[in-house]
């Protein structure tokens, strides 16, 4: 059966001492947020992913969740064995509000420290995460764009956990296209709408977790306009709120049937059927997309962690296997002469395997939380110079993170599954859930194809190009501090020529691809992965010379620590950074070759 432990010290050497997140304690929420109340909060979030969910990821697994068809629009599903405890537990302990406002019952702390919480759940049990998590995406778009009396209503008991949310979007027909829509909203006399329609794959949709679901609903008000310009917003609840506030008549709504998936079993993912529901505007009318947008970032930093998440879990259980599981000899001879056999450890390719998922997973977790960070500057610094770039930054790297983690993090499920040879195969060390389970973090929150164009054709060009050239000018002026210290060569002199091959693909996309688009959608694939090995390159860096400083003050009883993470760095250096060559090559073919063929002959 699969084990997890937390990679608690990673984390803490990120936040502390990497990203020194103690600087901003002038900052709104990051007062509290001291390395002993970070210990004290990772620890514990670590020690409930283990202990409490990840012995029902297989439970959730082998279960899955059960619809059953009731009166009207009473159709109900049953959740896997232990999931309702283990959400009750969740709420209570507050993980669900630690990064909201404290007006509406959050507890005000960094985003950034909210996203370590959502690797450890998802590495534990992915599907168990949706819940809080799409409740989390619905509460933040609430929060932003909903009047303060939707605030007062929904908001609050949804950070308590006692109801839950969802992002209704998708379509039978239309899934990216979202202005092919058919949901119609109806005006009421009463100022509220009546939602007609169906949405499919709702994450959540229904389960018996929460005494209410509130579902955030995009659809078009009758009579305006075709296309993305003529979508609204509304906040659509299973209960309809009494005069009090709290769930009273059954909405017209339901769960017409769950989808029968690959992976994420534990999780409800629903048939909506929307029957004149009534539903009430979030924000102003022809501009849902935009309020659904804070959704969908949301959601696509949640599903870039779930992306690393798995491909951790994964690591760990492939390393406790090569330890322990003894099969030929080491290439050098023996070694250990008194067993039939050495530990597969011992043999290079299974290193190559294993160093190749951990130098992506300390990366990415930088990567992650250097971001996350971000956001919370864009939302909580003082400074407009300093807001302006966050936002940009983050902006930009939202669909690198979301394409390139998720991407390698099926990838390393499937090395991690490697290592287990055909043991790996079976259902008996649980491996092949974790290949299972991560391959949908590639496909949801927009295809990682779409994550790519969203990059060359919108977050490129935006705003005159200013977030591509103020991330570039941050990483080389990151190399251009470091090219003369000799301990930090194997890991700057990478990340320049690394970061010369983007900015040529960045110029080549900028010459080609506005006089031939096609040049820019073939080329955007391995654009945003050179994108992603740089900016997990940049972590390398920020991190080696952490550690280098780390182990000349003393190390603090971590020299292993710090000297592993160095090494583990030149290997992403030597074995990782020169694809970005490769990836640079490919774009420059252009997209004759790609579209040349004729569509029949596919």
């Amino acid at each position: 059966m699969p084990t997890y432990t937390a990679p608690v010290q990673d984390s803490l050497f990120i936040l502390n001492d990497v990203l020194n997140i103690e600087r901003y304690n002038n900052l709104p929420g990051f007062a509290d947020a001291t390395p002993d109340m970070l210990e004290a909060i990772l620890g514990e979030a670590g020690k409930m992913s283990a202990e409490v969910l990840q012995p029902l990821n297989e439970v959730g697994d082998k279960e899955g969740c059960v619809w059953t068809e009731g009166d009207g629009f009473d159709n109900t599903v049953k959740t896997p064995t232990g999931f309702k405890e283990a959400y009750d537990l969740y709420s209570e302990s507050g993980w669900g509000a630690l990064p909201f406002p404290e007006e509406y019952g959050g507890q005000g702390l960094p985003a950034t420290l909210n996203a370590v919480v959502q690797e450890y759940v998802s590495s534990a049990n992915m599907a168990f995460g949706m819940y809080p998590g799409l409740t989390a995406g619905a509460a933040a778009a609430l929060v932003e764009h909903a009047s303060e009396e939707q605030k007062q209503a929904y908001v609050p008991k949804m950070l308590s956990g006692e109801w839950s949310g969802t992002m209704n979007l998708t379509e039978p027909h239309c899934g990216t296209d979202l202005g092919m829509l058919r949901t119609k909203a109806a005006r009421n006399d009463d100022g509220s709408f009546a939602i007609t329609g169906q949405k499919i794959w709702i994450s959540a949709g229904e389960h018996d977790m929460s005494s209410n679901i509130i579902h955030l609903v995009i659809a078009r008000i009758e009579g305006e306009p075709e296309g993305t310009k003529g979508i609204s917003l509304f906040v659509c609840p299973k209960y309809i709120l009494d005069e009090d506030g709290n769930p009273g008549e059954r909405n017209k709504l339901s769960c017409g049937s769950l989808e029968h998936k690959m992976g994420i079993n534990g999780n409800a993912t629903c048939v909506m059927n929307y029957e004149g529901a009534k539903a009430f505007l979030v924000g102003e009318e022809n501009k849902g997309l935009a309020a659904m947008f804070v959704m969908m970032n949301e959601a696509r930093l949640g599903v870039a962690v779930q992306g690393l998440a798995q491909s951790e879990v994964a690591y760990q259980n492939a390393a406790d296997w090569a330890r322990d599981r003894v099969q030929g000899r080491a290439l050098t001879g023996a070694k250990y002469p008194d067993q039939k056999a050495d530990p597969i450890i011992v043999h290079p390719d299974i290193r190559r395997v294993l160093l190749t998922i951990r130098s992506f997973n300390e990366a990415a977790r930088a990567l992650v939380l250097w971001t996350a960070l971000k956001g919370d500057l864009s939302h909580r610094s003082d400074d407009e110079d300093e807001k302006q770039n966050a936002d940009d930054i983050m902006g930009l790297l939202t669909p690198v993170l979301k394409g390139v983690l998720t991407d390698k993090g099926f990838d390393n499920t499937v090395m991690a599954q490697q290592v287990f040879g055909g043991t790996g195969y079976t259902k008996d060390q649980g491996v092949e859930q974790f290949v299972r389970d991560a391959r949908i973090a590639m496909i949801y929150e927009g295809a990682n194809g779409i994550q790519a164009l969203d990059l060359v054709g919108r977050k490129l060009p935006s705003k005159g190009g200013r977030a591509v050239q103020a991330y570039f000018k941050e990483v080389g002026k990151l190399c251009s501090e470091h090219k003369d210290d000799e301990a930090m060569k194997p890991y700057v002199e990478p990340l320049s020529k690394a970061l010369g091959d983007l900015q040529a693909a960045t110029m080549w996309l900028v010459q080609n691809g506005m006089a031939n688009p096609n040049n820019a959608g073939a080329a955007s694939t391995d654009y945003m992965h050179l994108f992603g090995l740089v900016a997990m390159g940049h972590m390398w860096v920020l991190m080696a010379k952490t550690a280098q400083d780390k182990l000349s003050a003393g190390a603090n009883g971590s020299t292993d620590y710090m000297n592993n993470k160095l090494l583990t760095g030149r290997f992403f250096a030597e074995r990782m950074m020169p694809e970005t060559r490769l990836l640079l090559k490919r774009i420059e073919t252009g997209a004759d070759t790609m579209m040349e063929m004729d569509a029949a002959a596919f």
